[in-house]
């Protein structure tokens, strides 16, 4: 067995398709087939459901997963602490991101990080589900670290750092009656048409738990994945929106107004693994964030 075969069957695992598994490893198809049989060769069991749409875990793979990670993150642990030895930290460091972070001056971050360990990979994932995604990434050791929002449900053995916080106002068209001078209450938003992210982004999920909170039925009837361009849809009257203050502060052609009786705070953090050790390419990152907080 070698560690290629485990890092083929692993990125299998994760794209549930050869062609994209192929891809991410940049490498051809073919090569990453005879690896994968290879591997059922010598465990003597087929590790991947090859019949359906999507290729899937057979039960013998679902056991073998999280024990290929572990092998491949020891490894990639080991040759962190070799190379750190001689001359310097190298190695890859993979780190998930919300779409809409600029709450946290991120590429700022990572390019001091950069500048500082140049021979560390810095690998980014943007979160094709949200929040939750991310931290399920985290936690199953796909990403070493992720920059996440509000989550609907933290995984077990994830340990969240918090970075920031933002408030969620009220974005309204003009031709909506709606007296805002003392602000809004809760009750005051029912039966009104939503612009929101999809479940399991974290402003829907602050969103969604003040609703439930209040006793509060809400209609979503527009989902968008990057914030900013809510208030283009709100400008166009497809509905109303409540959006992290820092992107309201620009708007100027349209009412906002905050939301006096419900938590609507959006907390920026980062996760990372509560299990797994913390190698030192990520030790160093989380070094380089504290330092940002005790200079803010």
């Amino acid at each position: 067995m070698e560690l290629r075969h485990l890092e083929y069957f692993v990125a299998v695992a994760d794209e549930r398709n050869f062609t994209r598994a192929a891809g991410r490893l940049h490498i051809v198809q073919s090569a990453v087939s005879a690896a994968i049989k290879a591997l059922e060769r010598e465990l003597g069991a087929t590790l991947l459901d090859r019949n359906s749409k999507r290729v899937l875990l057979t039960d013998a793979g679902a056991a073998l997963l999280p024990r290929a990670r572990a092998v491949l993150e020891a490894a990639r642990s080991a040759r962190e602490v070799v190379d750190e030895v001689n001359g310097g930290l190298r190695g890859s460091l993979r780190i998930g991101i919300i779409g809409s972070i600029t709450l946290y001056d991120l590429p700022k971050l990572l390019g001091h990080y950069h500048r500082r360990y140049p021979r560390v990979r810095l690998l980014t994932r943007a979160a094709p589900s949200g929040t939750q995604g991310l931290l399920e990434a985290v936690a199953d050791g796909s990403l070493d670290l992720a920059f996440v929002s509000q989550p609907e449900e933290r995984p077990a053995g994830v340990v969240l750092r918090s970075l920031a916080f933002s408030v969620l106002d009220l974005v309204i068209p003009h031709e909506y009656v709606l007296d805002g001078s003392n602000g809004a209450s809760i009750a005051d938003l029912a039966g009104l048409d939503f612009i929101d992210a999809p479940v399991g982004y974290g402003t829907r999920t602050v969103i969604d738990r003040a609703f439930d909170h209040a006793g509060i039925q809400r209609r979503v009837s527009i989902e968008i994945t990057d914030l900013a361009t809510g208030v283009d849809y709100v400008r166009h009257g497809l509905g109303v929106a409540l959006l992290p203050r820092y992107i309201l502060d620009a708007v100027i052609d349209l009412p906002v107004v905050p939301v006096v009786d419900a938590d609507l705070t959006l907390a920026l953090s980062v996760a990372t693994s509560a299990v797994r050790p913390t190698t030192t390419a990520v030790e160093a990152l989380l070094e380089l964030v504290e330092d940002t907080e005790r200079a803010t």
